[in-house]
């Protein structure tokens, strides 16, 4: 008799810890499933578009800086992005590869030479073409080529502008936003805006941002935010539904002479970001590229 109750005792915690063993496998998986989810989420997939200002703050002896001229800065922001997609890559497992990276001018240049080269610096990297030799050569490339762009349009000495308005008005959607990616759009400028053929004026909206305006219009002085809020000064709206674009400006650069100069550059860019729904933006000086490398990466790898 004893021994039947035995038996039946091993029998019934063999059950019970058959049970506790199937849930534990259960949950394992369960967890591996979520951990696969994250791994393989739409925003661990970069889409990253670069935007270049070739006005004439990139001219070196219109505005020179000793300490780095600022078409050498752009180069090194260039780069930066270009290592930070790099880092990106190389984090993720082969087969969840799937991040591009592209460089715009707007307008395009007339050469078509210079074209050929922006060109080069698309890429789009997925489990078929991520060989790590190539990966490695993106920030390089990056270095060299935007060099060469850059050079070409301060020896052309031709600066008609850059159309930032125009192109979100009529390229953005097309071009830097795609289903199932993380949308970032990295601005090069130094917050003034312009273009000869896209200037417009809807009263105290605009298209365009330059000093002469800032001053016309008494945005010199303590009482800037009052009278941009009563008079309704800003950009006019471009577009109407940004939610699945982040946008990252580098470079700054006010006029000096103005101690709030930078203040209504920074209230025009985040107001007009904020009413076309832009779901993250950050402004940012045009500090030296060592200093400003943490802050690219941090944002496009979203460290807070």
């Amino acid at each position: 008799m004893k021994t039947k109750i035995l038996i039946m005792l091993i029998t019934f915690c063999s059950l019970q810890s058959c049970r506790k063993d199937a849930k534990i496998e259960t949950a394992e998986k369960e967890e591996q499933t979520n951990i696969e989810l994250k791994k393989t989420s739409p925003n661990n997939n970069l889409n990253i578009s670069i935007l270049l200002d070739l006005s004439d703050r990139i001219n070196p002896e219109k505005y020179p800086s000793p300490a780095m001229q600022y078409y050498q800065r752009d180069i090194g922001y260039l780069m930066s992005v270009a290592k930070t997609l790099e880092t990106h890559i190389l984090s993720k497992r082969i087969n969840q590869i799937d991040d591009k990276i592209q460089v715009f001018i707007d307008p395009e240049p007339f050469d078509p030479n210079l074209n050929k080269k922006i060109g080069e610096l698309k890429y789009h990297f997925t489990k078929d073409t991520a060989i790590k030799d190539s990966i490695f050569m993106v920030s390089e490339k990056y270095g060299l080529i935007s060099d060469f762009i850059y050079k070409a349009a301060i020896d052309d000495n031709h600066y008609v502008g850059s159309d930032i308005w125009g192109f979100f008005k009529n390229k953005v959607d097309d071009y830097c936003i795609d289903e199932g990616y993380r949308n970032i759009l990295v601005i090069l400028s130094d917050g003034y805006m312009y273009h000869k053929d896209a200037k417009m004026e809807q009263e105290n909206r605009t298209s365009y941002l330059i000093p002469q305006w800032i001053e016309k219009n008494r945005l010199n002085n303590e009482k800037w935010q009052q009278r941009m809020e009563e008079k309704n000064f800003g950009f006019m709206v471009a577009n109407t539904n940004l939610s699945n674009l982040e946008v990252l400006v580098l470079g700054i650069n006010p006029n000096k002479g103005n101690p709030y100069e930078e203040d209504v550059i920074r209230r025009y860019w985040s107001q007009w970001f904020d009413e076309m729904k832009v779901a993250k933006h950050e402004l940012k000086q045009a500090d030296l590229p060592t200093h400003m490398d943490k802050i690219i990466r941090d944002f496009i790898l979203k460290k807070e």
